[in-house]
């Protein structure tokens, strides 16, 4: 059975969940193998957490002439691990970064990319939300080895037991992939909540909030979930850009999607409709977004989220 490489998402060697629903969708294509660009001396440990999840072996390639550059040494570097393992298919979680690293790596092996793909199924046939999410595709890289890179959320994490073997990989990063160097790095704050793009449950905020995005950021709490906006809220400085959902900022495809006082402008919608399961508070009943929801309820975000917090707190103590 031919290997599939997997990069692994991690933060210092704390692996996310999309790696989880990444080797899960791996086995579809064939043999699991982790990818990790990181410290050395942490490969067993992560290799512990994937091969739970099917990976049968484990690529370790430290990151020391990496982590300091932008995304060519990160290319360069898969470049030369699919040259060894010839592997039936690459897949990346569909992060900004891995998707330009997924280009270049594209160009460089001859094969053809599919991005911010929602599924692959058997025979690495994917499922993508196109056209500002107004059509559903499917399509299939046709030459070289498949490069897909695959938005969180698309599949439940399964476990497997793999091997989880530990194979150091030595890659040679060249002098032209270290052109754009990375000088400084603001961290972001800690909000304590989940990442917009990984969480599996976001609660946004629209105009109908009115700026107060307490209700909003109290129900988010009660569940464990993400914080997002709209357009509209960011345009008038009550919420970040970071925290934006929709076409100018980010796609989400959580399990639930949770619109509030938002109307449901497509520009909206093509950050959010592949929500598996959406619900909406809005007071117009004719706004535009309860066309979309599986649930609607016409009221006041500002009376029905309080309500519903004490609801969720309630059956939680």
């Amino acid at each position: 059975m031919s290997e599939v490489l997997v990069v692994v998402d991690h933060a210092d060697g704390e692996v996310k969940k999309p790696t989880y629903e990444l080797l899960t969708i791996a086995r579809r294509l064939g043999e699991p193998s982790a990818v990790f660009f990181g410290s050395p001396d942490q490969g067993d440990a992560v290799a512990e957490k994937v091969k739970k999840y099917g990976a049968a072996k484990v690529y370790v390639v430290d990151d020391a002439q990496i982590k300091g550059f932008l995304v060519a040494p990160k290319a360069e570097a898969l470049q030369q691990l699919a040259g060894q393992a010839q592997p039936a298919a690459i897949l990346l979680p569909s992060t900004f970064e891995n998707k330009e690293v997924a280009a270049r790596l594209a160009i460089k092996i001859g094969s053809g990319l599919i991005t911010d793909a929602v599924d692959v199924a058997e025979g690495g046939v994917t499922t993508q939300s196109v056209f500002a999410g107004n059509f559903t595709v499917q399509a299939k890289v046709t030459e070289g080895t498949p490069i897909i890179t695959v938005k969180p959320n698309s599949a439940a994490p399964e476990e497997a037991e793999g091997a989880g073997a530990v194979e150091a990989f030595a890659a040679t990063i060249s002098d032209a992939a270290k052109t754009a160097q990375i000088v400084a790095s603001q961290p972001r704050q800690s909000t304590g909540r989940p990442d917009l793009t990984e969480a599996a449950i976001v609660v946004s905020g629209g105009r109908g909030t009115g700026g107060n995005f307490e209700p909003v950021e109290g129900f988010a709490d009660s569940l464990g979930a993400a914080v997002g906006a709209s357009r509209a809220a960011v345009d008038s400085g009550w919420m970040p850009h970071a925290f934006q959902v929709g076409q100018t900022g980010k796609t989400v495809s959580p399990q639930l999607y949770v619109a509030n006082g938002i109307s449901g402008a497509i520009q909206h919608r093509a950050g959010m409709q592949t929500s598996k399961t959406i619900v909406a508070v809005n007071k117009d009943p004719e706004a535009p977004i309860f066309e979309l929801v599986d649930f609607g309820v016409v009221g006041d975000l500002h009376t029905v989220l309080p309500a519903a917090t004490e609801q969720v707190n309630a059956r939680k103590g």
